[in-house]
């Protein structure tokens, strides 16, 4: 087990993602004349006020963004990653713009949370209470509506797949998820693959390999624009054995190395530059649960690399609802008025 980490906006030094080196740009100095420089000038003003006005429409045309991948690792607290030995997420932490104090919503709940970070929304207004939720019991009367595949109404709330397949019909969309409830939280028939785990691993906690494996190969193969990886095995270590315990901690180390297998499979692809990858999670924990409103099952990791990703600690509320408005923008589609997420522009480079 580590000590806490202090990351420093450095280059990073292992497989993980290393993106461009900010102090390699080369220094140009201009000499202009007084008339250049008070055109030099307003043009700053304009671009200031343009940016502050309307820094969403602006920033979509800014990065080359073509993939989008979510990482999302049931149960991993902030503490577990920065105890655990995570050379990978180490190395991204580096390039990256992060929080350790993302809020989920409550109750601190796997369903609740995995469908407020894809619904834009909080449980008020998307009606998933619990994890006995099913689409075909809504029994909240619903703001708006998603759409499905075939372009009927879901019944149930929108969703980011929803809504990529809707406004960019001849999207790739994939989804592989370790927890096998997952996929009744986004509407039927909007993507294009989609993986649960192999039920033989998923009995065992071990779900998270053939995740991984399908994840990446896909990823290699069809570059989709928009992919979810759901990954459970930590979870599972903070009910049976603990959160904070060595064993979880060695289970979020999996989850690192998981991690790792993806960001290679995106390298693999020459994807890279043209890639943004969130690694976050639905709750933390305490003992061996989790569902109530303490900070250490409250607060999750928030951790965007990529390109046209700054670099550092945010210091900005976020909230995981913010999650599916941010990445809305980033794929260059528009998020329902019903959603109450907002993009974490702070992470996004002007």
């Amino acid at each position: 087990m580590k000590s806490d980490k202090r990351i420093a906006n450095s280059e990073a030094h292992s497989d993980g993602f290393c993106f461009a080196d900010e102090g390699s740009v080369p220094i140009q100095i201009e000499i202009l004349s007084s008339s250049e420089k008070q055109i030099k000038k307003w043009l700053a003003l304009a671009t200031f006020f343009l940016f502050s006005f309307f820094p969403i429409a602006l920033l979509a045309q800014a990065a080359d963004i073509q993939h989008v991948i979510v990482i999302g690792v049931d149960g991993m607290s902030p503490n577990g990653i920065q105890k655990a030995a995570t050379p990978t997420i180490d190395s991204i932490l580096k390039v990256a713009a992060y929080s350790w104090k993302c809020e989920a919503v409550l109750p601190t709940s796997s369903s609740p949370n995995w469908a407020s970070m894809i619904m834009g929304a909080g449980p008020d207004k998307h009606g998933v209470t619990s994890n006995a939720w099913q689409p075909h019991k809504q029994t909240l009367e619903l703001e708006c509506e998603g759409t499905k595949g075939n372009g009927k109404a879901s019944g149930m709330w929108p969703t980011i797949f929803g809504e990529l397949r809707s406004q960019k019909p001849e999207s790739k969309i994939a989804c592989f998820n370790d927890w096998l409830a997952f996929n009744r939280l986004f509407e039927k028939g909007v993507v294009n693959r989609q993986r649960d785990a192999i039920l033989l691993q998923a009995a065992s906690h071990h779900g998270y390999k053939g995740i991984t494996r399908m994840a990446s190969n896909y990823f290699k193969r069809k570059k989709p624009d928009f992919m979810f990886v759901h990954l459970d095995y930590v979870d599972h270590a903070g009910h049976h054995d603990g959160h904070g315990t060595q064993a979880y901690y060695d289970a979020v180390s999996v989850a690192d190395e998981m991690i790792g297998k993806i960001v290679k499979a995106v390298k693999a692809s020459g994807e890279l530059e043209h890639t943004i990858i969130l690694i976050t999670a639905d709750h933390g924990g305490i003992g061996h649960g989790h569902g109530g409103n303490t900070p250490e099952e409250v607060n999750v990791p928030w951790i965007l690399t990529g390109t046209g990703v700054v670099n550092g600690e945010l210091q900005v509320p976020i909230k995981t609802y913010d999650t599916a408005a941010t990445l809305v923008y980033l794929l260059g589609i528009k998020a329902p008025e019903c959603w109450d997420g907002k993009v974490i522009t702070q992470a996004i480079a002007h």
